[in-house]
């Protein structure tokens, strides 16, 4: 049983989507793992690293891949024109993939995967219960990136986060509104609160004003019978009326003009990212002020952020949309994501017979594969009955 783990190529990318602990993880339950040199350089991670965990170090992807019967990846691989070599051509027919595919937004890829007679199995969907909590990467990486998106807005803030008695007089702690109380909201939160300033929240879903409060936040939202009601037995919001929608923007417009920082972190899988932050409440908020878009790479929470770049308002307010956020934690951001593909794939191996034994009826399993035996197999991607 052969694992490969790649370089990852795409512009950006710093991970690496194995650590040496999973490295020597995987060797205890029989697999042989080749790693590609240099694909942990970005991330902190040299060869030897890996080889001292007992990974064989091949000199390029091809070497890698020869005879692979499992690859991970942090993105799906590149194919014909996307980039300098073509790593889906020299994936093994049969092979299990494994790795954030983004099926929603790469819907080509799926035929492609089928094409090839990979078994491409896309992390992101990993149905969202109990005990895959371990295996979750949508979480592991969102974490880092609510602690990231604080940070970064400390960067470009001209100002001190924490309250501070000076001979010289007494500086004001910082202002942050989050806007969004999941994973990523919620260590936005612990994280802002960490480094000494006033922090807010605000999100539709009335469990998460507990969750807000416990980190030492204020929960921002109109408190009617109407809110009351807003979230289904699942855990999931459901749609306010407009009436209801236009208090909520009301007062949100009202609590922005007096923030120094606001994070954003709604996102919507599938679709484009809810605006939340409109141009007229931006046009309201203090020079020098800052905006941390998490959403900017589908379409953004605030419609004048830009993908990758740093944008200032005519009325001075530092918009950040930073590409791909996790990467600027590479080191612990990889150790995670590693650690989930590991926690997925150890239950199906078998020490015995070192080989890769698929439970394909388990929900885990059902709920990530795309591509199996030459079909797309996940129920979300059937090609849609003519009319």
């Amino acid at each position: 049983m052969k694992i490969a783990v790649l370089v990852e190529r795409r512009p950006g990318e710093k991970r690496v989507a194995a650590s040496p602990e999973t490295v020597k993880k995987f060797k205890s339950l029989g697999a042989e793992v080749v790693v590609e040199t240099g694909a942990g350089l970005q991330s902190s991670t040299p060869d030897q690293a890996y080889a001292d965990a007992g990974a064989t170090i091949a000199p390029d992807a091809a070497s890698a891949l020869s005879g692979a019967d499992i690859v991970l990846k942090i993105n799906r691989p590149l194919r014909a024109g996307e980039g300098a070599i073509d790593e889906l051509s020299l994936i093994p027919r049969g092979a299990v993939l494994v790795a954030g595919l983004t099926p929603y937004v790469d819907q080509e890829g799926l035929s492609a995967y089928a094409a090839a007679g990979i078994q491409a199995f896309a992390m992101e969907l990993m149905p969202r219960i109990s005990r895959a909590q371990s295996m979750d990467i949508l979480s592991s990486q969102a974490s880092l990136s609510g602690y990231r998106a604080v940070i970064d807005a400390a960067a470009v803030f001209s100002r001190a986060m924490p309250m501070m008695m000076t001979a010289a007089g007494t500086i004001a702690p910082a202002r942050v509104l989050v806007m969004g109380v999941g994973v990523a909201g919620l260590q936005a939160i612990a994280t802002a609160k960490r480094l000494g300033a006033i922090v807010s929240a605000t999100d539709v879903r009335p469990a998460t004003k507990e969750q807000v409060e416990s980190l030492g936040g204020t929960f921002i939202a109109v408190m009617d019978e109407e809110f009351a009601q807003a979230q289904t037995a699942g855990g999931y919001a459901k749609e306010m009326s407009p009436e209801y929608q236009a208090k909520q923007a009301a007062l949100t417009a009202e609590t922005i003009k007096k923030q120094d920082i606001v994070i954003t972190t709604a996102l919507i899988p599938g679709r484009k990212a809810p605006t939340l932050v409109t141009e007229e409440m931006v046009a309201t908020m203090k020079p020098g002020s800052v905006i941390v878009d998490l959403a900017v790479e589908q379409g953004g929470n605030c419609p004048l952020s830009r993908v990758g770049e740093i944008v200032v308002t005519p009325n001075g307010v530092n918009i950040v949309g930073h590409a791909n956020v996790p990467s600027r934690t590479a080191v612990d951001s990889s150790s995670q994501f590693a650690k989930n593909l590991f926690n997925f794939l150890s239950p199906f191996m078998n020490k015995e017979t070192k080989k890769l034994d698929i439970k394909w009826d388990d929900e885990l399993v059902v709920g990530t594969l795309l591509t199996k035996d030459g079909s797309i197999v996940h129920a979300n991607f059937q090609p849609k009955p003519a009319s």
